[in-house]
């Protein structure tokens, strides 16, 4: 395994933003964290690089412990923060060469390692260019090149699609599954279901600091959430749910505003209930893992 934790527990205040997590990684997998705001994601990641000491419980990273031995273990890893805190005094080469400098990295290394880098992160016609002329999707991709450049065994990514168009989504995506064929391994955080679905090989979900449930994307679908779900808007949404859990046409019925989420092993009697409803709008479709996330932490809103 390239990550152990086992029984973090870290409070702030006497809350436990982390409670007894425990959970592996292995060489070579991209290893999602979901969860709701406020869940412990970004606590748990900095407990992983040993930025702050758990309470209780402890990490072992690529042979490390942390935080005891992190300074050792951070120097086979790249990180992309949610911030890209990217130098603007220099440009996109000179951020790649200073941050080389941090790992003693000699400067004909960092210069020889740069044109692959550039041309991985879409940015080779860009070397010289400053960073305030840099489109949102091009820093973050320069951030991921500078998270690479001292060829890391594991890479954090903390959210690293967020304010993204699709295009730009869909590159850093294209990217990261090269970075998973080279054999690098990926811990993502990501508020992104489809991200989470696409990239990551198991997923584990937090919630108010606790590990609620752990598998593949699909696993989790398979186990945790009805296979078929119909979407059902109007006014009368309610009263639709109601009626549509009488007749056991749905397993269970979610209400939001004034759209009815229908679970169902078999749509088929939920959908002719739709399409009999004076004003119905309906969508029929598969279950997928924003349904198992919603159904795990609930759809009231975390700040």
């Amino acid at each position: 395994m390239v990550l152990r934790v086992d029984g973090l527990i870290k409070a702030f205040g006497g809350v436990r933003a982390v409670d007894g997590l425990s959970f592996s990684v292995r060489r070579g997998e991209c290893f999602g964290l979901l969860g709701p705001n406020g869940a412990g994601k970004s606590t748990t990641l900095k407990l992983m690089l040993g930025l702050v000491a758990p309470d209780s419980g402890s990490v072992e990273l690529l042979g490390h412990r942390v935080p005891e031995q992190a300074l050792s273990a951070r120097r086979k890893v790249g990180v992309v923060p949610q911030a890209d805190a990217l130098d603007p005094d220099f440009t996109v080469g000179e951020n790649l060469r200073v941050f080389g400098r941090y790992f003693g990295l000699p400067r004909a290394e960092v210069e020889q390692r740069m044109a692959s880098l550039l041309e991985f992160a879409g940015l080779a016609q860009r070397r010289d260019a400053r960073i305030h002329e840099l489109s949102g999707g091009m820093k973050r991709r320069l951030t991921l090149a500078r998270a690479l450049v001292n060829d890391p065994e594991v890479l954090f990514l903390d959210e690293p699609t967020t304010g993204l168009d699709p295009q730009a989504r869909h590159l850093i995506w294209d990217r990261l599954r090269r970075l998973l064929a080279r054999g690098k391994t990926i811990v993502l955080t990501t508020h992104f279901m489809e991200e989470a679905e696409r990239l990551c090989g198991r997923l584990a979900i937090l919630d108010h600091g606790r590990l609620i449930a752990q598998d593949s994307p699909r696993g989790l679908i398979a186990k945790e959430i009805e296979p078929q779900v119909v979407e059902a808007s109007a006014d009368s949404a309610d009263a639709w749910g109601r009626r549509a859990l009488e007749l056991e046409a749905a397993r269970r019925v979610e209400v939001v505003g004034d759209t009815a989420f229908a679970y169902c092993d078999d749509s088929r009697q939920a959908v002719a209930l739709a399409e009999a409803w004076p004003g119905m709008r309906y969508l029929q479709r598969s279950a997928n893992l924003e349904d198992v996330f919603l159904k795990l932490t609930g759809r009231e809103l975390r700040d």
